[in-house]
């Protein structure tokens, strides 16, 4: 199992997905790797293709207070890699690792809500909600495997 939680720890809530990885780490389950990660790079494509699972974590602007999102990734058969070198995000990785390596993973977004983007490393309460969320949903979608 591979998750990715990736953003700033430095820009408040948009710390989320690294947080919520650091905490997964913790487990010490043996068979899951956990990546925090400031961005996502094109260098993730081989990781990613052999995994058994891959789960990205981040954060998103909670404008509706729509609580955690979680949405299912499919690669696109037969679709390139096209520009996805520059601005990487979940879908494009998993083509990129398809493409290149023959092989994506199942995946899954986690999107955990977010409100605060000032400096600093304190989370919301909305965001700190969002997280223990995500952790029960990866410890789910692990189980589920």
């Amino acid at each position: 199992f591979l998750i990715i939680g990736y953003g700033n720890t430095l820009r408040g809530d948009d710390g989320a997905g690294q947080r919520v990885v650091e905490m997964v780490a913790e487990w010490g389950i043996e068979e899951v790797r956990s990546l925090p990660l400031h961005q996502l790079t094109p260098e993730l494509a081989d990781p990613i293709s052999t995994a058994k699972l891959a789960i990205f974590v981040d954060a998103y602007p909670d404008t509706n207070s729509q609580g955690l999102q979680v949405q299912p990734l499919e690669v696109e058969e037969g679709s390139g890699i096209g520009s996805t070198t520059h601005n990487c995000e979940p879908r494009s990785l998993l083509q990129m690792a398809n493409f290149l390596y023959g092989s994506a993973p199942p995946a899954w977004w986690l999107l955990v809500p977010a409100v605060n983007f000032d400096f600093g490393e304190e989370l919301s309460a909305v965001t700190q909600q969002g997280i223990a969320e995500a952790l029960s949903k990866i410890k789910e979608l692990i189980s589920e495997i």
